[in-house]
Protein backbone atom coordinates (compact mmCIF):
# COMPACT_ATOMS: atom_id res chain seq x y z
CA UNK A 1 0.00 0.00 0.00
CA UNK A 2 2.84 2.10 0.27
CA UNK A 3 2.16 5.57 -2.33
CA UNK A 4 -1.52 3.93 -2.77
CA UNK A 5 -4.39 5.44 -1.33
CA UNK A 6 -6.01 3.71 1.35
CA UNK A 7 -9.12 2.38 1.70
CA UNK A 8 -12.26 3.84 3.54
CA UNK A 9 -15.14 2.05 4.58
CA UNK A 10 -17.01 -1.09 6.36
CA UNK A 11 -14.82 -2.61 8.60
CA UNK A 12 -11.87 -0.42 7.02
CA UNK A 13 -11.64 3.19 9.49
CA UNK A 14 -9.57 5.88 8.39
CA UNK A 15 -5.53 4.69 9.98
CA UNK A 16 -5.95 8.23 12.23
CA UNK A 17 -9.02 7.05 14.13
CA UNK A 18 -7.81 3.16 14.37
CA UNK A 19 -6.65 2.16 18.01
CA UNK A 20 -3.21 2.19 18.93
CA UNK A 21 -1.26 -1.06 19.65
CA UNK A 22 -1.47 -1.50 23.78
CA UNK A 23 -3.76 1.44 24.07
CA UNK A 24 -7.27 0.81 25.70
CA UNK A 25 -10.15 1.48 23.70
CA UNK A 26 -12.26 2.49 26.88
CA UNK A 27 -9.52 4.58 28.26
CA UNK A 28 -12.05 6.55 30.56
CA UNK A 29 -13.26 3.26 32.41
CA UNK A 30 -16.28 2.06 33.28
CA UNK A 31 -18.81 5.52 34.23
CA UNK A 32 -20.06 6.25 37.41
CA UNK A 33 -23.05 5.02 39.43
CA UNK A 34 -23.24 2.83 36.12
CA UNK A 35 -24.10 -0.07 38.97
CA UNK A 36 -26.69 1.51 41.50
CA UNK A 37 -27.78 0.16 44.76
CA UNK A 38 -31.75 -0.89 45.24
CA UNK A 39 -33.64 1.92 46.72
CA UNK A 40 -34.96 -0.05 49.68
CA UNK A 41 -36.62 3.57 50.74
CA UNK A 42 -38.53 3.88 48.13
CA UNK A 43 -39.67 0.00 47.63
CA UNK A 44 -40.32 -0.61 50.88
CA UNK A 45 -41.78 2.82 51.43
CA UNK A 46 -44.80 2.42 48.83
CA UNK A 47 -48.14 2.22 50.04
CA UNK A 48 -49.72 -1.31 49.35
CA UNK A 49 -53.67 -2.77 50.00
CA UNK A 50 -53.50 -6.02 52.23
CA UNK A 51 -56.46 -8.10 53.62
CA UNK A 52 -56.73 -8.59 57.21
CA UNK A 53 -59.68 -10.19 58.66
CA UNK A 54 -62.09 -9.91 55.77
CA UNK A 55 -60.95 -5.80 55.93
CA UNK A 56 -59.04 -4.04 53.88
CA UNK A 57 -56.14 -1.61 54.62
CA UNK A 58 -52.96 -0.09 53.33
CA UNK A 59 -49.90 -0.11 55.00
CA UNK A 60 -46.07 0.20 53.87
CA UNK A 61 -44.63 -2.13 51.67
CA UNK A 62 -42.18 -2.76 54.66
CA UNK A 63 -45.00 -3.52 57.02
CA UNK A 64 -46.90 -5.77 55.06
CA UNK A 65 -43.49 -7.83 54.31
CA UNK A 66 -43.16 -8.01 58.35
CA UNK A 67 -46.63 -9.22 58.98
CA UNK A 68 -46.12 -11.51 56.27
CA UNK A 69 -42.91 -12.81 57.62
CA UNK A 70 -44.21 -12.40 61.15
CA UNK A 71 -47.25 -15.30 59.98
CA UNK A 72 -44.80 -17.51 58.16
CA UNK A 73 -42.83 -17.77 61.68
CA UNK A 74 -46.12 -18.32 63.67
CA UNK A 75 -47.05 -20.62 61.27
CA UNK A 76 -43.76 -22.99 62.72
CA UNK A 77 -40.97 -21.90 59.99
CA UNK A 78 -38.27 -21.19 62.16
CA UNK A 79 -36.26 -18.98 59.38
CA UNK A 80 -38.63 -17.27 59.18
CA UNK A 81 -39.12 -16.53 62.91
CA UNK A 82 -35.50 -15.50 62.60
CA UNK A 83 -35.58 -13.37 59.76
CA UNK A 84 -38.75 -11.69 61.65
CA UNK A 85 -37.03 -11.22 64.76
CA UNK A 86 -33.80 -9.62 63.25
CA UNK A 87 -35.99 -7.04 61.59
CA UNK A 88 -37.91 -5.96 64.51
CA UNK A 89 -34.10 -6.05 66.13
CA UNK A 90 -33.11 -4.24 63.74
CA UNK A 91 -36.22 -1.57 63.61
CA UNK A 92 -36.47 -1.61 67.47
CA UNK A 93 -31.96 -0.90 67.65
CA UNK A 94 -32.71 2.51 64.79
CA UNK A 95 -35.77 3.80 66.36
CA UNK A 96 -34.55 3.53 69.92
CA UNK A 97 -30.48 3.55 69.43
CA UNK A 98 -29.63 0.33 71.65
CA UNK A 99 -32.72 -0.02 73.53
CA UNK A 100 -33.25 3.53 75.26
CA UNK A 101 -36.66 3.65 74.33
CA UNK A 102 -39.71 3.94 76.05
CA UNK A 103 -40.53 0.43 78.42
CA UNK A 104 -43.39 -1.30 78.38
CA UNK A 105 -44.79 -5.28 79.30
CA UNK A 106 -47.39 -6.02 76.80
CA UNK A 107 -49.78 -8.34 77.14
CA UNK A 108 -51.04 -9.88 73.81
CA UNK A 109 -53.17 -12.85 73.29
CA UNK A 110 -51.97 -16.00 71.39
CA UNK A 111 -53.96 -17.74 68.54
CA UNK A 112 -53.09 -21.21 68.33
CA UNK A 113 -50.34 -21.28 65.42
CA UNK A 114 -48.13 -19.85 67.95
CA UNK A 115 -48.89 -21.93 71.20
CA UNK A 116 -47.32 -24.92 68.96
CA UNK A 117 -44.69 -22.47 68.44
CA UNK A 118 -43.85 -21.14 71.80
CA UNK A 119 -44.16 -24.38 73.83
CA UNK A 120 -41.62 -26.34 70.90
CA UNK A 121 -38.89 -23.25 71.33
CA UNK A 122 -39.11 -23.90 75.04
CA UNK A 123 -39.85 -19.94 75.93
CA UNK A 124 -43.19 -20.80 77.71
CA UNK A 125 -45.13 -23.19 79.83
CA UNK A 126 -48.66 -24.39 78.88
CA UNK A 127 -50.30 -24.72 82.03
CA UNK A 128 -53.75 -26.33 81.70
CA UNK A 129 -52.84 -27.98 78.13
CA UNK A 130 -56.05 -30.22 78.73
CA UNK A 131 -58.44 -27.46 79.56
CA UNK A 132 -59.50 -25.34 76.33
CA UNK A 133 -61.12 -22.12 77.97
CA UNK A 134 -57.96 -21.67 79.86
CA UNK A 135 -55.11 -20.70 78.07
CA UNK A 136 -52.42 -19.61 80.25
CA UNK A 137 -48.46 -19.56 79.40
CA UNK A 138 -45.91 -19.59 82.00
CA UNK A 139 -42.60 -18.04 80.47
CA UNK A 140 -39.32 -20.31 80.63
CA UNK A 141 -36.55 -18.91 83.34
CA UNK A 142 -34.16 -19.14 81.14
CA UNK A 143 -36.58 -16.25 78.43
CA UNK A 144 -37.36 -14.48 81.75
CA UNK A 145 -32.89 -14.41 81.81
CA UNK A 146 -32.86 -13.30 78.76
CA UNK A 147 -35.32 -10.89 78.59
CA UNK A 148 -33.82 -8.69 81.65
CA UNK A 149 -30.20 -9.22 80.22
CA UNK A 150 -31.65 -7.25 77.27
CA UNK A 151 -32.53 -4.13 79.62
CA UNK A 152 -29.22 -3.26 80.34
CA UNK A 153 -29.48 -0.48 82.88
CA UNK A 154 -32.86 -0.24 83.01
CA UNK A 155 -35.23 -1.58 85.81
CA UNK A 156 -38.66 -2.44 86.11
CA UNK A 157 -41.11 -1.12 88.68
CA UNK A 158 -42.12 -3.01 91.45
CA UNK A 159 -45.29 -3.45 89.82
CA UNK A 160 -43.60 -4.52 86.68
CA UNK A 161 -41.61 -7.27 88.64
CA UNK A 162 -44.69 -8.51 91.01
CA UNK A 163 -46.13 -9.23 86.71
CA UNK A 164 -43.00 -10.80 85.41
CA UNK A 165 -42.78 -12.90 88.88
CA UNK A 166 -46.37 -14.32 88.56
CA UNK A 167 -45.94 -14.79 84.66
CA UNK A 168 -42.27 -17.15 85.26
CA UNK A 169 -42.63 -20.97 85.31
CA UNK A 170 -40.55 -21.22 88.15
CA UNK A 171 -39.44 -17.93 89.01
CA UNK A 172 -37.36 -19.21 92.13
CA UNK A 173 -34.95 -21.07 89.64
CA UNK A 174 -34.49 -17.72 87.92
CA UNK A 175 -31.07 -15.47 88.32
CA UNK A 176 -32.41 -12.46 89.36
CA UNK A 177 -30.39 -9.14 88.81
CA UNK A 178 -29.12 -7.53 91.91
CA UNK A 179 -31.78 -4.30 91.75
CA UNK A 180 -34.85 -6.65 92.03
CA UNK A 181 -36.68 -6.44 94.48
CA UNK A 182 -40.10 -8.60 94.49
CA UNK A 183 -39.88 -12.46 95.33
CA UNK A 184 -43.71 -13.63 95.55
CA UNK A 185 -46.20 -12.79 97.43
Amino acid sequence: MSGAKQQVGYQQPPSSTRFRKGQSGNPRGRPKNRRREIPYDTVLGQMVTIREDGRERRVTAAEAFLLQLTQKGLAGDSAATRASLDAIEAARATRYGNMSGPSKIIRFAIDSGADAIIGKLGIAFHKYPADEARTRWELNPWIVEAALDRLGDRQLSETDQSEVWGATRTPQKVAWPEWWRHFGG
